[in-house]
């Protein structure tokens, strides 16, 4: 489902960066930014503009869950993965959960399966 446009926020810009050039291999417009309020910036700039948001849970400032429920503010229907070494249970089904340390693959299939939604 290539060509959605993904919103990805993480504060460790290697990874963040290993993660755009997959994403954007795979077909996806990836715009990255490295904390919450750089993302929550960018979000104001086209809510309806993303099809979806991958985030890391602890954010500095913020964590990954309250960004995502400022931007819900835009969007109610807002889809979101978080990803955290930590166990974590997501509050809502828009949102999907991807343990550390992960495979790409299996970022993809989340991806694809919450674009579903």
């Amino acid at each position: 489902m290539g060509l959605a446009r993904l919103l990805l926020v993480d504060d460790e810009p290697a990874l963040a960066d290993l993660l755009k050039k997959y994403l954007e291999r795979l077909g996806y417009e990836v715009d990255a930014r490295s904390d919450a309020e750089q993302a929550l910036e960018q979000y104001e700039r086209n809510p309806d503009g993303y099809a979806l948001v991958l985030t890391d849970l602890s954010l500095p400032g913020m964590s990954g869950e309250q960004m995502i429920e400022r931007m819900r503010l835009r969007n109610p229907k807002l889809r979101a993965i978080i990803s955290s070494g930590y166990p974590y249970q997501p509050r809502s089904r828009l949102v999907g959960y991807l343990q550390k340390p992960f495979l790409p693959k299996m970022l993809a299939d989340l991806i694809e399966k919450m674009l579903r939604r």
